[in-house]
């Protein structure tokens, strides 16, 4: 049975008129690869925040490693939160924050930080002040990675990185994590890039969570069909459209549901639907309805 490292029930974080999260409850295993997906202001961070103890939940209940988090040291030093607005002093250089971070975590790899520095050609003497906004990122996945805590939470990790950095720090993190497994969520708006990483999805939208469940089973969840508008009409009819779209005499509708029975139908092309498509099509106001994704 697999042990339990954030329990939430009933979570809710209100500011004044406005609901960040709204009863949501679900639970993340130890040792898998959580996505926490949605749009720009869906409580995403503010969600992360209440796990990682720097805010405090308006009702509902909340756990992390069996316990409640707030001022918990026990529980604090086994998580390590990776955000893009990290505040360092801006006299320290890199090697400084690094000596820093290493105080902070118990399962700290001193040598492994040191081969990621070099990787991501992080200049050691180099001033925060004077880092860039992709050395900054670079700095917190080195700091995310090498830290090896139980539970490790990435928040848009991968912003000013170019692609052949976000590709390096995917196949880190896949490297690490087999070698040294624990629990780390990922925060992101690149889906399709990280899609392969991820072993279940959390995906919330206006506060709700809407989706909670194994990355396997939502990439067959949906998929689009095309052809003359008459007969996408009849082969839809009945079925729950998340898009549709138009062109000329045509039509492209996705539909919930698996292609396995669909694959050879006459005059009608269908195509399966990547995780980030869903996603987006879930999110275009649909938080009210559960879209049959949702557990």
């Amino acid at each position: 049975m697999m042990n339990e490292v954030v329990k939430v029930s009933k979570l809710n974080k209100f500011y004044n008129d406005h609901k960040a999260i709204q009863d949501i409850s679900f639970s993340i295993d130890e040792n898998k690869i959580y996505g926490l997906l949605g749009r720009n202001g869906a409580g995403k961070t503010t969600l992360m925040k209440m796990i990682t103890a720097q805010i405090f939940h308006t009702n509902g209940d909340l756990n992390v490693f069996g316990e409640e988090p707030y001022e918990n040291a026990k529980v604090l030093k086994q998580i390590c939160f990776i955000k893009e607005s990290q505040k360092y002093p801006d006299n320290f250089n890199v090697r400084d924050i690094l000596e820093v971070s290493k105080s902070f975590f118990p399962n700290w790899d001193e040598e492994y930080a040191y081969s990621l520095v070099e990787e991501f050609n992080l200049p050691l003497k180099k001033k925060n002040r004077g880092l860039s906004r992709g050395m900054h990122s670079a700095l917190g996945i080195v700091i995310g990675l090498a830290s090896r805590a139980p539970l490790t939470i990435f928040d848009e990790p991968y912003l000013g990185l170019d692609a052949v950095s976000r590709e390096l720090f995917y196949n880190r993190l896949m490297e690490d994590y087999t070698e040294h497994p624990r629990t780390i969520i990922l925060s992101t708006h690149l889906i399709d890039e990280v899609s392969n990483l991820l072993e279940h999805v959390l995906v919330i939208d206006k506060g709700r969570l809407i989706i909670d469940e194994d990355a396997e089973n939502l990439r067959g969840k949906a998929f689009t069909v095309t052809g003359q508008k008459a007969k996408v009409e009849a082969f839809i009819s009945g079925k729950e459209v998340i898009h549709r779209e138009s062109f000329g005499g045509l039509l492209s509708a996705t539909v919930i549901g698996t292609t396995n029975d669909n694959i050879h139908i006459p005059e009608l092309e269908i195509t399966p639907v990547s995780l980030q498509q869903l996603i987006v099509h879930l999110t275009k106001g649909k938080s009210d309805k559960q879209s049959g994704v949702a557990k």
